[in-house]
């Protein structure tokens, strides 16, 4: 696979779209990075994986998936070396990490809007105090 097979794909999941970080091309859904291209010169694409899902997927395709090195790859970003993967191990693996985001999105809105319902607005806060 390419990085242009790499773009299509991401680009092909629902809402997806493309920005960049720090110069490199990077893929988002609701605004988060999933993936990005920033390791292109190494060969590899990056996914936004949690430890537990870089883990699964090392196990089975050690020769396609590695950690990003440092603290990154032990917060789950994993490398796929392009040149190795398939259709649809690339879509499977960028599929993941959207879903991951998706859910993670999700979840934070859902929080933000408890916060908000228990949280007394500024309005009614002047109001006890008039």
């Amino acid at each position: 696979m390419t990085p242009a097979d790499f773009r299509r794909i991401a680009l092909s999941l629902d809402g997806a779209e493309e920005g960049s970080h720090m110069g490199a091309a990077d893929f988002r859904v609701g605004g988060r990075i999933f993936a990005t291209l920033a390791s292109i010169k190494q060969g590899y694409g990056n996914l936004a994986l949690d430890p537990e899902q870089q883990a699964e997927f090392v196990a089975d395709q050690p020769k396609i998936f590695l950690p990003i090195h440092g603290g990154w790859g032990r917060m789950g970003m994993t490398h796929i070396r392009l040149a190795e993967a398939d259709e649809e191990i690339l879509h499977g693996a960028l599929r993941t990490a959207w879903q991951l985001r998706v859910d993670k999105n999700a979840k934070t809105r859902s929080k933000t809007k408890t916060a908000a319902k228990r949280a007394p607005s500024k309005k009614s806060v002047a109001r006890r105090k008039a």
